[in-house]
C-alpha cells in the first residue's frame, strides 16, 4: 500500500481538490496549501515525501520559493512545478534551480501519476539535500564567501580553497558545479600515471574536485601539473582544497614551486567555524532538522542553554565535529530536550584527578590551590586561543578579576 505524503501548493481552490481527490484515489496522503507561507509551515510539520508547487502565488511565486529551499538546504525532498502560464524558459529555470520536472495545466490524469510515481522513486533514491552554502551558515564572513566565489564562479582558472579540516570546502566545490555538469571528486592522483586523461575524460564539461593535495607526492604533484596543462581540452574546472600551508610545504623542499605558483593564481580562504560563532545555533537546528527529517532519530530540540554553550565551544574539528556532535547528542538524549548537562558531558568530560599532572598532594593546600589555578589558566587561555573575553565568560570571573588574577599566578599573556 502506498504511503508517500504529498504537498500541494496552489492558490485556486479547485485545482488543490481536483489533485488531491485524484491522488488520494491512487493511495497518496495529501496535504493541500493555498501560499507559500502555509507550504513553508506545513513543509516543516509534515515532512513530505513530494511537494507540487504553483509558480503563481499571490504572497510569493514558486520559484522564488524554491530558491529559497535550495538556498537554506532544505530542498530535501523532489518538487514539481506546475503553471498554467508557463514557457519553456520557466520550465527549464525551474529544473535548472532544483525542480524534479514542471507541469503545464491543465495537466492530463497518465502525465500527472507517472510524473508523481517517477519523482517519487528518484526521491528515494536521492534522498540527501543539495549542498548547499547555507550549510556553512549566513552570517557576514559566509555571506562575503559566498560574494567571492559568484566573482570566480565563470572562470575556468584553477582554484585554490585553503582552511582547516572540518570547514567545508567541498560545499564551496559543489557551488561552483554548473547545473547537471559532472561531478569527479578524489583524494589522490597516483592512478593518473597509469591512465593520464581517465580523470579529465570522466570530467569532460564538469568540475573536478581534488582534495588535500598537500598530501600530495612528487609523482601526484607532477601528475597534477600533467593535468592543469590540459584542462582547457577536456573544458573542465579544477578545484583544489588544502588545510595545511603549501608555501611552507615549498619552502621544505616538498612541494614543486611551479605547482604552487600556478595554484596559488586564484585562492580563497575558508574561516574556520570559531571565526562565525554567531552562526552556530542556526547550523545546530539545521543539521538536527536534517536527521529528523531522514526517520534517523526523532524528535528533538535543543534548550536555550544548550545552544549557547555549543556557540562558545572552540570547534577544532569546525563544522563535521558539530555535525557529529549533533548526530551522537540527538541519539543519546533521554528526553525530547536536549539540555546543557548532556552537552557539557560530550564537550567538557570530566578530566580525571590523576591526570592533572604536575601538582603534589603532599603539598599544603594553599600551594597546591596556586598550582592547580595556574594550570587551569594557562590551559583555559590556550584552548580559546588568548581570547580574554572567552577566558572571563568561561571561568566565570569578572575581566577586571580575571587579570589581576592572572598576574598574581604569574601568567604571561599573549601579545597581539
Amino acid at each position: 500500500m502506498i504511503s508517500n505524503t504529498i504537498l500541494i501548493v496552489d492558490d485556486e481552490i479547485g485545482i488543490r481538490e481536483l489533485l488531491s481527490e485524484i491522488l488520494r484515489e491512487e493511495g497518496y496522503q495529501v496535504t493541500a496549501v493555498e501560499n507559500a507561507e502555509q507550504a513553508c509551515k506545513s513543509r516543516k510539520q509534515t515532512r513530505p515525501d513530494l511537494i507540487l508547487l504553483d509558480i503563481w502565488m499571490p504572497d510569493t511565486d514558486g520559484i522564488t520559493l524554491l530558491k529559497e529551499w535550495v538556498s537554506n538546504g532544505s530542498l530535501t525532498m523532489p518538487v514539481i512545478i506546475m503553471s498554467g502560464h508557463g514557457s519553456i524558459e520557466t520550465a527549464i529555470e525551474a529544473t535548472r534551480i532544483g525542480a524534479f520536472d514542471y507541469l503545464e495545466k491543465p495537466i492530463p490524469l497518465q502525465k500527472l501519476l507517472s510524473t508523481v510515481k517517477r519523482s517519487l522513486q528518484r526521491g528515494q533514491i536521492e534522498s540527501a539535500p543539495i549542498p548547499s552554502l547555507a550549510d556553512l551558515g549566513n552570517g557576514p564572513l559566509i555571506i562575503n564567501l559566498r560574494k567571492q566565489l559568484e566573482q570566480i564562479a565563470h572562470l575556468k582558472t584553477p582554484l585554490l580553497l585553503m582552511g582547516e579540516q572540518g570547514t567545508g570546502v567541498e560545499l564551496c566545490a559543489h557551488f561552483l558545479r554548473r547545473p547537471n555538469a559532472p561531478w569527479i571528486e578524489t583524494d589522490t592522483l597516483i592512478s593518473f600515471t597509469d591512465s593520464p586523461f581517465n580523470l579529465l575524460e570522466q570530467a569532460k564539461d564538469g568540475l573536478l574536485f581534488l582534495k588535500e593535495i598537500g598530501g600530495f607526492d612528487k609523482q601526484e604533484q607532477k601528475n597534477l601539473l600533467l593535468l592543469i596543462s590540459n584542462l582547457e581540452k577536456y573544458n573542465v574546472r579544477l578545484v583544489c582544497a588544502t588545510s595545511v600551508s603549501l608555501v611552507e610545504l615549498v619552502e621544505q623542499g616538498s612541494y614543486d614551486l611551479k605547482l604552487y605558483q600556478i595554484l596559488n593564481g586564484l585562492c580563497i580562504q575558508i574561516p574556520p567555524l570559531k571565526e562565525h560563532r554567531e552562526d552556530i545555533p542556526d547550523l545546530v537546528n539545521q543539521i538536527l532538522t536534517r536527521y529528523i527529517e531522514s526517520n534517523e532519530i526523532s524528535l528533538r530540540q535543543f534548550s536555550t542553554a544548550a545552544l549557547n554553550f555549543l556557540r562558545n565551544h572552540n570547534w577544532s574539528g569546525n563544522l563535521t565535529q558539530l555535525t557529529s556532535t549533533i548526530h551522537s547528542l540527538a541519539l543519546t538524549s533521554a528526553s525530547e530536550e536536549i539540555s546543557i548537562d548532556e552537552v557539557k558531558r560530550i564537550l567538557s568530560p570530566v578530566t580525571p584527578l590523576q591526570n592533572i599532572s604536575g601538582i603534589s598532594f603532599d603539598a599544603p593546600l594553599r600551594e597546591a590551590r596556586d598550582l592547580f589555578e595556574k594550570i587551569y589558566f594557562e590551559r583555559l587561555i590556550n584552548y580559546e586561543n588568548g581570547s580574554m573575553s572567552r577566558v572571563a565568560e568561561r571561568s566565570g570571573l569578572e575581566r577586571t578579576h580575571l587579570y589581576r588574577k592572572l598576574k598574581l599566578l604569574g601568567i604571561k599573556l599573549r601579545n597581539h
